[in-house]
């Protein structure tokens, strides 16, 4: 496990986000299982190896997804795809046909046209006269909604453990699922893993490495694929994703990322081939190339909402800051008096550089437009789904007695007291965040502000559940935020010492539009749109490291039309 400060690579992961300020997203790493095609067991012809998945549902239109491999090696073999209002398939709607080739690494996709809005549907594929499982999805409604409901999920880390949360979101009642990214990690084997999920449960990744060729990422999804639990979920709800950095590498902005290095080639080269196999892998609508484009998109939920998928990723994100390579400091005259931060001179200087951008001129171009048409046509809610947190986030006060090791290197002792420094200054926790980027930030809450928009936001990324009531520079009320917890990654618990409820206050101390914080649980975020009301609540799983878990569900929050704040 790795980390960096000042430049040089130190141990101990548990303490990187908060002794760098670079935010509270995971250094992901490996899990395991066979090769992608372990399921070709027997003599069939043709082997469903992963299950099936929809996902992009429209009104009349949806991607249907899937991976047959034949058993004997053909550059091309024809798949046949069904809809059905039964899950007989006595009332078949649709129909076509459509080929698995090994240069798309035998997945298909096909986008079923000529359905009706607002219905729930059955799908299948048949190959060399097998027959796949039969997964179920739901076009989206026009015209008037009661109800919408909406599961989102981020976060899983395949090496920690079982993916209890999925199989929760596979058994409820939910329109679609919301995936807002690291929908799997990049790194080596054993490397951000759970000691007993690794060697007791067998949660090992291939490759062994880190994933830097096409093959590479095309391996990895096969192997979190092959999960029964992530399998569950794609065969009962469509989904809708996003990426975030760890389809790529830890920290990616639109030229590198943290987690690259010269020795590991051509960044341009590795983002090409992980875009390819998310394309691939994932039911996305996509354009049936290798690479896939943008991927910021528009769904309409009825004259109920409008959901706005972000990428604040890729497309237009500039370098993060880092206080490690960034921080100024006030001048000192004498040689030994240590350096003291200069906090107004970084956020000056730097972090208000209107020239630093996270989503893109283009991106917050559309993203503008799509948000004054939405409420022009009177949709009641603007839904934001992307991938970081857009509120402040403070860095929480917290006893570094417990810090207190001698074992502790001198560099990581130092960061320590630099971040209760910062803290005291009021600077913001994680740079990878909308905190690194405020002059966007500023620019889209303003904007929304003047739309008039009553704006849901939904992100990922921190492994914690948060709440959030949002304002733009002039303390207008935006709306409300919802943080989704991770579904197996360990949050904030794993390396900020304290009780739950002590490091849930010091957050909320830090960070004056925290309205609840959950830091110490898994699970995932349920979010129900009516005409009049938003209701959020959060699911976490009682473990992650046996398959026989229970669920405790947070009380609702409540966000009412017009209100833009939580109730």
């Amino acid at each position: 496990m790795r980390t960096k400060v000042q430049g040089e690579r130190v141990q101990g992961i548990g303490r990187r986000r908060l002794l760098q300020g670079l935010g509270i997203s995971a250094m992901a790493a490996g899990g395991g299982l066979p090769s992608r095609g372990h399921a070709m067991a027997g003599k069939a012809p043709a082997y469903f190896t992963h299950g099936v998945a929809s996902g992009d549902p429209l009104q009349h239109r949806v991607i249907l997804w899937t991976r047959v491999v034949p058993r004997r090696a053909e550059a091309l073999l024809t798949v046949f795809w069904q809809v059905a209002r039964d899950a007989a398939f006595s009332q078949v709607v649709a129909a076509g046909e459509s080929k698995a080739q090994i240069t798309q690494d035998y997945t298909v996709k096909v986008d079923a046209s000529g359905l009706q809005p607002g219905q729930a549907y059955f799908y299948r594929f048949s190959a060399l006269g097998v027959v796949s499982d039969t997964g179920r999805t739901k076009t989206l409604p026009i015209g008037g909604v009661e109800e919408f409901r909406i599961g989102v999920a981020s976060c899983s880390n395949y090496p920690q453990g079982y993916f209890n949360a999925y199989r929760h979101m596979a058994d409820s009642d939910l329109d679609l699922v919301l995936h807002l990214g690291d929908y799997l990690y990049e790194y080596p084997d054993g490397e951000y893993a759970d000691d007993y999920a690794l060697n007791s449960l067998g949660r090992h990744v291939l490759p062994a490495g880190e994933m830097l060729a096409l093959e590479d990422y095309r391996t990895r999804y096969g192997v979190y694929r092959s999960d029964p639990d992530l399998q569950a979920v794609h065969q009962r709800h469509p989904f809708i994703c996003v990426w975030d950095d760890h389809e790529i590498a830890d920290d990616t902005w639109h030229s590198g990322a943290e987690n690259h290095s010269e020795d590991e080639g051509d960044f341009a080269q590795r983002l090409q081939a992980a875009r390819q196999a998310y394309h691939e892998w994932m039911p996305i609508r996509t354009p049936a190339l290798t690479d896939q484009g943008p991927i910021y998109r528009h769904f309409a939920i009825g004259d109920l909402a409008d959901l706005l998928m972000l990428d604040t990723r890729i497309v237009g994100r500039d370098q993060q800051l880092t206080y490690a390579a960034d921080m100024l400091y006030h001048p000192v005259t004498d040689a030994q008096q240590a350096p003291v931060p200069d906090g107004a001179a970084f956020i000056a200087q730097r972090l208000q550089d209107p020239s630093r951008d996270l989503l893109g001129s283009q991106q917050e171009q559309w993203l503008a437009r799509a948000v004054a048409d939405s409420v022009a046509r009177g949709a009641n809610w603007q839904v934001l789904g992307q991938q970081v947190l857009m509120a402040n986030v403070g860095i929480p006060k917290i006893d570094t007695g417990a810090f207190d090791d001698p074992k502790m290197p001198p560099e990581e002792r130092q960061y320590i007291a630099l971040m209760q420094e910062l803290g005291d200054q009021g600077m913001p926790l994680n740079l990878d965040a909308w905190d690194g980027y405020p002059a966007c930030r500023d620019r889209v809450m303003q904007m929304l502000a003047d739309a008039g928009a009553n704006t849901i936001t939904l992100a990922g990324d921190t492994h914690n559940a948060w709440a959030f009531n949002l304002s733009d520079t002039r303390q207008r009320p935006v709306g409300v935020e919802i943080g989704t917890p991770a579904i197996t990654s360990p949050g904030m618990e794993s390396y900020v010492p304290g009780t739950p409820d002590e490091l849930a206050a010091a957050m909320q101390a830090a960070s004056p539009g925290l309205v609840s914080v959950d830091v110490s649980d898994r699970g995932w975020s349920e979010v129900t749109l009516t005409p009049q009301a938003t209701r959020s609540r959060w699911h976490f799983v009682s473990g992650v490291l046996d398959r026989r878990f229970s669920v405790r569900s947070s009380d609702a929050l409540t966000c009412l039309h017009g209100a833009r704040r939580f109730s």
